[in-house]
């Protein structure tokens, strides 16, 4: 991958000596940003984007995006890129000294668009992500560009950023810190995420070459080519592979990375026989933390500034690229007027929520990956050797719990179940994804949310969508867009103006959201359900909708 540099231009903040004001700044320009970037770009949000550095990531770093993480790029417009770019997989398997023990499927169910992963090195992401942001013709980026003072009062955010051509001082009626487990914006405002350090080193070894392994993630505990220690081996676009070695905490991480330590190491795992190039080294240490709160006035804090998890799981890009689809349509709303401004706390709460999660489901992959004592060392093999053969243990191993998307359950945005419904799709959970079949052939459920506050009507012979449905949603505060799915087989009835009707072509729409003709769904701009009801009534439609944007807050999150 070509790391080219991007180029500093003096703003005209140093070149004429203006005053600027942006509705939103952002600070950091890795996944997270760039998305939260693009994201305020296609809701023509004026946006400024600055980072630091002037070129793409170096290393594969982040390079496990799932299947939550894929639609949100879909919406954005690059998840195809990334697809094709990327190595598709959905099958895992765990060995145990020289043994494969068993193999799992994250996706063993058809009928979704996205596969469970695909791995793809961070800098390709980033430069689609790059290409992508300036398309919206919205987002203004600035390289070499650090931000070095933050200060914030009622009305605005005002931030000091210093370039090779001076310092320049830009406010913004909100700032979103993107920049990192070593969030400056954090520091400046004297704020600190808090958590657990594991006493443990891994080092991280991309490699070049031509092997005849299959897409899968490898997972070994004690193997003989590195006993005593763990190891991850996955295949990345252009024949890179990632090999994670476990090294133990008394490693010297500046020595563990010189070449000559490096290559032993696979040449142990792979057989001197076997050609191979280093594309990149590094080592990291395990971390746990968070922020107390995410929200600080008109500072929101994204991605891995806010938590941080260890690597197993694939859990710190996707969990930031979610925040940023969490926050954004709410910001939009806020800066439109059309919400108030208590709704960005639901992103605080709901985020805290998904980073708790994460961070268990973190903090138990790495205490099964890196036993703490020679009793809990024992626990684990023993473990792992009825794995082999006796299902109940493998749900016990732990190689890295992988990263999947955060139900909302008790979030105050939900509207409560009134009518009986069935299915794991229930107020606050992400959609999960159909395919369907319109007049222009093969769709999917997931193209027709996503961006906007949509409706879906499930019709049927006798349940043709409604003329008051349309007639109903201009009292609305906002615009809902409708999507009218029936059955397939039945003879369904037309729609009115240009609603597009879609048949449930394998009936997976039925059997997933429990649908019947005459159910509404009402879906929220990050593809989360936030409201179903049997039947159309509405002045339940408009309340879930107030709910949704922060007008009704008669429950608190579960946290």
């Amino acid at each position: 991958m070509d790391a080219s540099l991007f180029e500093f231009h003096t703003p005209p903040e140093l070149a004429r000596g203006e005053h600027s004001h942006y509705p939103v700044v952002i600070v950091g320009a890795g996944p997270v940003g760039l998305c939260a970037a693009i994201d305020l770009g296609l809701r023509g949000i004026r946006t400024l984007l600055i980072d630091e550095d002037d070129k793409l990531s170096e290393g594969s770093r982040a390079i496990c995006f799932a299947k939550r993480t894929l639609e949100v790029l879909d919406r954005l417009g690059c998840g195809q890129r990334a697809v094709d770019k990327g190595v598709v997989w959905n099958v895992g398997k765990v060995f145990f000294h020289d043994r494969q023990l068993y193999q799992f499927d994250l996706l063993p169910e058809s009928g979704h668009k996205r596969p469970a992963f695909i791995n793809l090195q961070q800098y390709y992401l980033e430069q689609y992500l790059v290409e992508r942001m300036l398309e919206t013709g919205h987002v203004e980026a600035r390289w070499q560009s650090k931000a070095v003072a933050v200060v914030q009062d009622r009305d605005s955010v005002q931030l000091t950023v210093e370039t090779p051509g001076g310092r320049y001082h830009v406010d913004c009626d909100y700032l979103l810190a993107c920049d990192g487990a070593r969030s400056a914006v954090r520091s400046m405002l004297g704020l600190e995420a808090r958590g657990q350090v594991f006493r443990d080193r891994f080092l991280i070894a991309d490699v070049k070459m031509q092997a005849p392994f299959p897409t899968e993630r490898w997972f070994w505990f004690d193997p003989p080519f590195h006993p005593g220690q763990s190891v991850l081996l996955h295949k990345q676009a252009d024949n890179v592979w990632r090999i994670d070695f476990q090294l133990g905490w008394d490693a010297d991480p500046e020595a563990e990375r010189k070449p000559e330590r490096v290559i032993p190491r696979i040449q142990a795992m792979l057989g001197a026989e076997r050609a191979f190039k280093l594309e990149w080294v590094s080592v990291y240490t395990f971390r746990c933390q968070r922020m107390e709160r995410f929200r600080h006035g008109r500072v929101l804090f994204v991605g891995d500034s806010a938590h941080q998890v260890s690597p197993f799981g694939a859990r710190g890009a996707n969990s930031g690229i979610q925040d940023a689809d969490n926050l954004v349509w709410k910001l939009a709303l806020v800066l439109d007027g059309l919400a108030p401004e208590a709704l960005l706390d639901s992103y605080d709460a709901e985020r805290i929520v998904a980073a708790d999660e994460n961070i268990l489901n973190s903090t138990r992959s790495t205490d099964f990956i890196t036993p703490k004592s020679n009793v809990s060392r024992a626990f684990r093999d023993a473990t792992l050797q009825l794995a082999e053969k006796h299902e109940f243990a493998r749900r016990l191993v732990n190689s890295g719990r992988l990263s999947l998307p955060t139900s909302y359950a008790h979030s105050p945005l939900n509207a409560p179940d009134v009518d009986a419904f069935a299915g794991r799709v229930q107020p606050g959970a992400p959609a999960l994804d159909v395919p369907l079949t319109g007049a222009a052939g093969p769709d999917w459920l997931m193209d027709q949310l996503g961006g906007r506050f949509v409706a879906v009507y499930y019709v049927g012979a006798q349940h043709p969508l409604p003329e008051a449905l349309l007639e109903g949603l201009h009292s609305l505060r906002v615009a809902v867009d409708v999507v009218a799915i029936g059955a397939q087989g039945e003879s369904l009835p037309p729609a009115p103006g240009d609603i597009p009707v879609l048949s449930d072509s394998q009936g997976l729409f039925a059997q997933r959201y429990d649908a019947r003709a005459g159910s509404v769904y009402l879906f929220r701009p990050d593809q989360h359900l936030a409201a179903r009801f049997r039947h159309l009534d509405h002045n339940r439609l408009r309340g879930a909708l107030d709910r949704a944007l922060g007008l009704q807050r008669t429950a608190t999150l579960a946290a």
